[in-house]
């Protein structure tokens, strides 16, 4: 008993999605506003099942535009905040000495300190209309916000970040569904391998659905996929075919769409199912060797520039700086703060760059 309550109570990842707090909130807002418009948009729904992101169509509009309604407003806050008299940022920037006028002021103040008058603490206009400086030295100046400045910080955060914005949270499904998409391709050669295994052994579909399925750590976003045909035939009731024809729309890669569309082909003509996984399973592998090969000679072709850029290119640098400077003349020199940024500086920045190149193209193709 203690086993079974303590597997019901483990999270899979096939369990329903529940909304958070922010997509509650915001289809509790606009959700009825657009549930209508949401629903009938079948584009959507289908990219919000390729990308498995089980929510309502009307909830993910929803939740998009009011994540750019809030990104709008912290753009507005942060503009009333630069703007403000007085207090904003911007007339506390203006308010403080140009750093240009700080020594002439300080030898003003020496060679007339009779002249100098403590009470004034501001720079403006005087009573009589001169020109009033702080301790009245004639040199104090203000820093300058520059308009082009104003500006650009107006379009940035006034219609720039919060389009940039509204195109980040629309897009995030389409964005899931090409990852997905890339995932279901790199596991998919192995998979074919797997069922064509399965159909040698006469295991009927369901069962190699299920196995899939329940195989997650080793075949990734696939296994969901699998799941859902399992699902519709098991739990619903479903013909194989009508199950795989529905994992067709769901598939969020042509390859994926391509495999099951051909179990589809392949059951209504009254083919071998395990003949299809064979040659699918070969023609698969075939592919993932094509690209396994282009990623090895990208990792060739970063080798090669690593040596080139990382280790000669410094030190040939390095030389001809020296001997530049030495036969120069005219008192040119290398200074040793140069030789110091190239060493302690550039050389650490090349070699982290590649480290993280090499990473991130590794990191694409673990299993």
């Amino acid at each position: 008993m203690a086993k079974k309550k303590e597997e019901k109570e483990t999270p899979t990842r096939f369990e329903g999605m529940t909304l958070s707090g922010w997509q509650r909130f915001s289809n509790i807002v606009l959700g009825r506003f657009m549930r209508k418009k949401a629903r009938e948009d079948g584009e959507l729904k289908q990219l919000l099942a390729q990308a498995n992101i089980r929510i309502m169509p009307e909830v993910y509009k929803a939740t998009s535009i009011m994540s750019t309604v809030a990104t709008f407003v912290i753009c507005i806050v942060i503009l009333v905040l630069a703007f403000f008299p007085l207090i904003g940022g911007i007339a506390i920037y203006e308010n403080q000495q140009n750093e240009e006028t700080v020594i002439p002021c300080i030898e003003w103040a020496f060679w007339n300190e009779d002249l100098v008058d403590e009470t004034v603490k501001w720079s403006g206009e005087g009573p009589d209309g001169e020109t009033v400086a702080y301790g009245a030295c004639p040199e104090y100046e203000t820093k300058v916000f520059k308009g082009s400045w104003k500006t650009g910080l107006v379009l940035g955060c006034g219609l720039l970040v919060p389009f940039m914005a509204y195109r980040h949270f629309m897009n995030s499904a389409l964005r899931e569904k090409n990852r997905r998409g890339y995932e279901l391709e790199k596991f998919l050669p192995y998979v074919a391998s797997y069922t064509a295994a399965m159909a040698a052994a006469n295991s009927t579909p369901d069962k190699i659905f299920k196995s899939l399925a329940q195989n997650e750590h080793i075949y990734g976003d696939i296994a969901y996929d699998s799941s859902m045909i399992y699902r519709d035939i098991q739990l619903l009731g479903m013909d194989l075919v009508t199950a795989l024809k529905l994992a067709v729309g769901r598939a969020a890669s042509p390859w994926v769409t391509e495999f099951f569309q051909g179990m589809v082909g392949t059951l209504t003509s009254g083919g071998n199912l395990k003949l299809y996984f064979l040659n699918r399973a070969e023609h698969y592998m075939r592919e993932n060797r094509v690209r396994l090969h282009v990623f090895l000679e990208s990792l060739a072709m970063m080798a090669e520039s690593y040596v080139v850029v990382a280790v000669a290119m410094p030190l040939f640098l390095i030389v001809m700086l020296v001997i530049m400077f030495w036969v120069s003349g005219s008192g040119a020199q290398l200074s040793e703060e140069m030789v110091y940024g190239v060493v302690m500086g550039v050389l650490p920045v090349i070699h982290i760059a590649y480290g993280i190149l090499v990473w991130m193209m590794s990191d694409e193709m673990k299993m």
